[in-house]
């Protein structure tokens, strides 16, 4: 699953595969709207900051590019 622990309280923040987030701290969990409304489980907060960061688009990095065509080439 794609997610990240939260740098000061150690919680795992992962998306759940339906638009959801997951929050996971030791043996406690709880599900998340994107916008850091809880849904289900024993943990009820979370930091909606991170909400977003996690399960937002994902948009492509300018250094990360395909590889321009090669010479001589046709690029089309």
């Amino acid at each position: 699953m794609k997610g990240l622990i939260h740098p000061f309280t150690r919680a795992l923040y992962e998306q759940d595969g339906e638009g959801n987030l997951l929050v996971t701290d030791g043996d406690q969990w709880g599900r998340f709207t994107t916008e850091g409304h809880w849904i289900e489980g024993a943990l009820r907060s979370c930091d909606p900051q991170l909400c977003g960061w996690v399960t937002g688009p994902s948009a492509p990095h300018h250094r990360v590019a395909a590889a321009p065509p090669a010479p001589g080439t046709d690029g089309a």
